[in-house]
């Protein structure tokens, strides 16, 4: 019998593939919690050990997406964040270095095996009910809306012309179109609309390239960390907004303390009149274009693929705004700016009112099960037929984070089973209504 790190009486290897037909050595927790360095990292996947310290660059949700799961079972984020398993199982293989020991839990530190076992169980259930199936005239009735609303703003100004009144209307209307083609990226993003991934990630590439003018790659380099680690600091760049912001019980520590720069115990009275314009308006299109020209230096991050996108982002912001103004500076080209950063400013205000929903940033415990994470770090919110769609089934938190493949439109279902289970095993599970979870984040 071989012992642990061996296989066959033999040491085990360090790293590189498993030989295919051998004894796969087997390891204790001990020995993998140490590999969790920048360039030394191994995770478990249903109990088998891999070491992605020289793969992870190529990650294609980016060696941060799964470097966060570094030393740990990355089981219930394997699963929740790929469709088509036994295709990605191909790319583990070389990966594979050996499994955990018979006498191992499947997971580092204290669990509750048995709720990790009815977890799983329900995922397999909701597979069964056909959850993960989406409704193709539900995304196709989203998008036609999307434009509808864009084309019916530009003709209240063609047929209405330049008044402050048209204007303002056709700027209320892109607003919602904005908000609304945010919420269609995020479906794609997730592969939830097609199921296969490319044709996501290009109808993805379209709604937030063309209509919202961002980059793709960088919100879902962003927002997949975000799903990794929900709401965790350090981890999850969602809940990193210093030094303006701070959220979490810092920020009433480090506001009567008068640590950093403002007064963050006071930040819930003037939140809503900088936090949109600035967090959205300014860092979001900053540290998007940002990263745009980043990536033009690293093909493996979507190199060129960026440039279409990047300029047209550049156009509607910049390009377009000034040749009118240079060229024609009548009242029409005021309107058409007016128009679009009023537009913008709306569109920035909904968002945070969306993204401050349910968000309750906290500082993580590795290794923790993803039904912990989750209940620890969020809520749902009541839901209605005006906030389903004004959030885009959002307010159903805890079901889109532990089933972000899910389509939106099934939140409903498989939230009853999710109550159910967290009923059996005496777990909070959280519903405020809309002014309440507004308040007991930002305030």
């Amino acid at each position: 019998m071989g012992g642990v790190g061996e296989a066959g009486g033999g040491p085990g290897p360090r790293e590189g593939p498993a030989q295919l037909g051998a004894p796969l050595p087997t390891f204790r927790w001990e020995q993998i919690r140490s590999h969790n360095l920048p360039g030394d990292k191994w995770l478990v996947i249903e109990r088998r050990v891999y070491d992605i310290s020289r793969w992870a660059q190529r990650h294609p949700g980016g060696s941060r997406l799964i470097g966060h799961h570094g030393a740990e079972d990355a089981t219930d984020a394997f699963r929740a964040f790929h469709q088509d398993l036994d295709f990605v199982r191909k790319f583990l293989q070389p990966l594979l270095i050996g499994e955990l020991a018979p006498e191992e839990p499947s997971q580092d530190g204290p669990q509750n095996a048995q709720l990790i076992e009815d977890f799983r169980a329900l995922r397999q259930a909701a597979e069964e009910m056909k959850l993960f199936e989406a409704k193709p005239t539900f995304f196709a009735f989203l998008l036609g809306h999307i434009l509808a609303m864009e084309v019916l703003s530009w003709l209240i100004v063609y047929l209405l012309g330049p008044g402050w009144v048209p204007s303002t209307l056709a700027a209320l209307i892109l607003a919602v179109s904005q908000a609304q083609s945010w919420c269609l990226q995020h479906d794609l993003g997730h592969t939830s609309v097609f199921r296969k991934s490319r044709w996501n990630h290009l109808a993805q590439q379209f709604v937030m390239g063309q209509l919202k003018g961002f980059s793709a790659h960088w919100w879902n380099f962003r927002h997949f960390q975000h799903h990794a680690k929900p709401n965790i600091f350090h981890k999850d760049p969602d809940v990193t907004v210093a030094p303006i912001f701070l959220l979490g019980e810092s920020s009433i520590e480090y506001g009567k303390k008068k640590r950093r720069y403002l007064p963050y115990n006071h930040q819930h009275l003037y939140f809503f009149l900088i936090g949109p314009p600035l967090l959205t308006l300014v860092n979001f299109e900053v540290e998007n274009l940002a990263y745009m020209l980043v990536c033009l230096q690293w093909a493996v991050s979507g190199g060129p693929a960026q440039v279409p996108r990047g300029i047209q982002w550049w156009w509607r912001e910049v390009g377009l705004q000034g040749a009118a103004l240079s060229t024609n500076a009548n009242r029409c080209a005021r309107v058409h700016v007016m128009v679009w950063y009023t537009c913008d400013l709306l569109w920035a205000a909904s968002f945070y009112f969306r993204f401050f929903l349910s968000y309750i940033p906290f500082y993580g415990v590795p290794g923790a099960a993803i039904l912990y994470v989750v209940l620890a770090a969020t809520c749902n919110v009541e839901p209605s037929l005006f906030l389903d769609w004004f959030s885009g089934h959002l307010n159903f938190q805890i079901e889109h984070h532990l089933f972000p493949t899910m389509p939106r439109h099934n939140y409903r279902r498989v939230a009853p089973l999710v109550k159910a289970l967290c009923a059996k095993h005496g777990l909070s599970y959280e519903v405020k209504p809309l002014l309440t979870a507004l308040v007991d984040i930002v305030g």
